[in-house]
């Protein structure tokens, strides 16, 4: 009797996983659905039928194969940025889990709420797992963001202020730099910022992930290259499945202009945005390519073959993950 109880209640709490599951990927439909219209509104729901009248299927194969790339390259650097100064030893298993889950739908509060209780569970301590966490973001941008700056300044020197939107290639050219230096001119003061608390405390946290940043630079033969490696990967395949998807409506963009596009509608990356961006790529992402020179109607329907690839079709693996990840925040397992 007590076994037949246990499996009615077993059933019960799998049935409401998987409902939850399905709610979370519907209100993720819902949000993309929603963007999408409203971009087709403002170019022209006539222009969007035209256009998508006009496609070569085959460039979404290379999408495909790039994106599965994309993937591996940050398993790469999650995993390095995991180990780095004596951390947690994850087995690749466990990362594709993390990784894929965290890229996922499955988490309203977005992948580095799955990536930290991830580490505290490894056993790292809550400062230390923040900041392992916040690293990752970091070392997102230490490859994305001079990428981006380097694009911007080209698209400057080649068209000056004619520039393909100079309002966003000028703080890509010059915010960059000066970010990053100011962030490692402060970062011996980073013990002080968690001493004073409150808002200093937020900038102390900021300065740990830089702090992993640079531990990954100075072992670059134990974690370095491989982390550094691992993001470029990513970042460069990512960006190609969305030049590929551009190439299937026969839009032409030079790359300066694909990469400022592409981190101009990538303001925070998708792993810090609640479900995984859902929404608001779809709603950025085609505004941010028609600054760098591309048709709304034509950067709409790239951004949802994009989005195919990019979150749609790795909901499965993602799915498949979630048994090997324990019930971390409030993603359903």
């Amino acid at each position: 009797m007590a076994s037949s109880f246990g499996l009615i209640r077993r059933g019960i709490v799998g049935g409401r996983k998987h409902a939850r599951i399905a709610l979370l990927v519907a209100v993720a439909g819902v949000l993309s659905l929603g963007a999408s219209v409203g971009v087709a509104w403002a170019a022209g729901f006539g222009a969007v039928v035209e256009q998508f009248g006009d496609i070569e299927l085959w460039w979404f194969t290379a999408a495909l194969g790039a994106e599965i790339v994309a993937y591996l390259g940050y398993m790469l650097a999650y995993r390095e940025v995991a180990r780095v100064e004596g951390g947690p030893q994850l087995e690749m298993p466990r990362v594709v889990a993390l990784v894929t889950a965290g890229f996922g739908v499955f988490v309203p509060r977005g992948g580095f709420a799955v990536d930290l209780d991830a580490f505290r569970q490894a056993g790292c301590d809550p400062r230390e797992a923040r900041a392992r966490v916040l690293g990752l973001g970091a070392l997102e941008y230490a490859i994305l963001g001079p990428a981006a700056a380097i694009s911007a300044a080209v698209l400057l020197l080649e068209h000056g202020t004619r520039a393909p939107g100079p309002a966003f290639t000028w703080p890509w050219a010059i915010a960059v730099p000066v970010g990053f230096v100011a962030a490692f001119l402060a970062l011996e003061a980073r013990t002080w910022f968690h001493r004073k608390g409150g808002w200093r405390a937020g900038v102390g946290h900021g300065l740990d992930a830089v702090y992993v940043l640079r531990q990954l630079i100075r072992a670059p033969r134990e974690h370095g290259v491989a982390a550094l490696a691992g993001i470029a990967v990513y970042w460069a395949a990512d960006i190609f499945c969305l030049w590929a998807s551009l190439q299937a409506f026969h839009v032409s963009l030079s790359v300066p202009a694909l990469i400022v596009g592409y981190a101009t509608g990538y303001a925070l990356t998708r792993r810090t945005l609640p479900l995984a961006g859902a929404g608001a790529v779809e709603a950025l992402l085609p505004f941010a390519l028609g600054w760098s020179g591309v048709a709304l109607a034509a950067a709409l329907l790239a951004v949802l073959g994009y989005r195919i690839f990019n979150l749609w079709l790795p909901l499965l693996p993602a799915a498949l993950g979630l048994p090997h990840v324990r019930r971390i925040g409030d993603l359903p397992t």
